[in-house]
């Protein structure tokens, strides 16, 4: 088949997260099958306008805001009636391709993001998203989707689609699981990893607060942070560490490389997810293919990623105190700790990229 795939970023743009990982490991495997590919997305400072990656092309147009019209244009000019198929991700906002392609459509939806408007926009863009979104999925209820959990599952039937035209695909890790949790050495004291971008919608203040809860039961507690700070609340979150009484114990690295995000992962006892909403917990998974377990918020795509008292711990209430109590939980039950993270580590291993290739090319023929 030939493939147009319209989404606003790729893996190379700096706002890049879980769903470009999984939009191009789909893309380098269907093009092996022999199946082309042609990404359209979003352009951003120092990158080029045309580039093969695996075999699959990205042609990158304007930016972030205009990358809808100019997907648009593109198709109209130099791709009508080339596909076989267009797949028409809602990452944020849909591209309404059903309106102007003529060949078949589809829909991928990692997550909606109705709340998240407000946590991620300014004034009245936020309002605005908040407001159309239920209008732009009533309009593109009729198509079929495939998305990546049984939270967005239920979040689009509620929106008015239909549960048999919804396909669920697992995910995958671009990270190995380890081959023996034997042989992973944990830091000296418990050690607790916040790891992702530094953003209102990840609620890393409010781990940190956890953190800082925890402390007052377990004093040789330690928290590392590591991740992308360059934003209002990023800078407002690094303000209030330097303020905080366990500054001591609270490490701030940055962003980091592969290398080092693997090690940490390895090395920390649990990582620690507050966000507000997920498509999949993708961060969880790939903690627990490196024998940690994870402590989670109970929303959309965290309760998907992890089996609670099995896994991980999912928070009965989605507060700073209940997360504390539960990192202190996981801790003090030293007996089921070992349990947990074994359990962690063997799920992981069954949630990979090849399934989830062989799951999404049964959907789209």
């Amino acid at each position: 088949m030939k493939i147009l795939w319209l989404t606003w970023k790729d893996r190379k743009n700096p706002l890049a997260g879980g769903a470009e990982l999984v939009n191009e490991e789909l893309a380098k495997r269907l093009v092996k099958d022999g199946h082309e590919v042609i990404f359209l997305v979003a352009g951003f400072k120092g990158a080029e306008k045309k580039e093969i990656i695996d075999g699959y092309k990205v042609i990158r147009l304007g930016n972030r805001w205009t990358v809808y019209w100019q997907a648009f244009c593109y198709y109209q000019k130099n791709l009508k009636n080339w596909a076989d198929l267009v797949i028409d991700e809602v990452n944020t906002i849909p591209f309404f391709a059903k309106f102007y392609v003529k060949e078949e459509n589809i829909l991928f939806v990692h997550q909606l993001c109705r709340q998240i408007w407000f946590y991620e926009m300014f004034f009245p863009l936020n309002l605005i998203g908040y407001l159309i979104e239920p209008i732009y999925l009533w309009l593109l209820k009729d198509r079929l989707v495939i998305t990546i959990s049984n939270s967005s599952k239920n979040d689009l039937i509620k929106h008015g689609f239909k549960e048999e035209r919804i396909k669920i695909i697992t995910l995958g890790t671009e990270i190995e699981p380890v081959k023996d949790l034997e042989n992973i050495e944990k830091y000296n004291c418990p050690t607790v990893l916040s790891l992702g971008s530094i953003r209102p919608m990840k609620n890393t203040g409010r781990i940190v607060k956890a953190f800082e809860y925890a402390k007052t039961k377990i004093p040789d507690l330690k928290l590392i942070i590591a991740g992308d700070s360059n934003s209002v609340y990023g800078k407002k979150v690094l303000d209030y560490i330097s303020q905080s009484k366990n500054k001591k114990d609270i490490e701030y690295l940055g962003r980091v490389n592969q290398e080092k995000k693997i090690e940490l992962m390895q090395k920390c006892h649990l990582i620690c997810v507050a966000s507000i909403k997920e498509g999949w917990g993708l961060i969880v998974t790939e903690a627990n293919s490196q024998g940690t377990p994870a402590v989670v918020y109970n929303v959309d795509g965290l309760r998907d990623s992890v089996k609670n008292n099995i896994t991980g711990l999912i928070c009965e209430q989605n507060t700073t105190a209940d997360l504390g109590m539960d990192i202190v939980n996981i801790f003090r039950n030293k007996e089921n700790y070992p349990e947990m993270r074994q359990k962690a580590w063997e799920w992981s291993k069954e949630i990979n990229f090849e399934q989830s290739h062989q799951d999404f090319i049964k959907y789209i023929k």
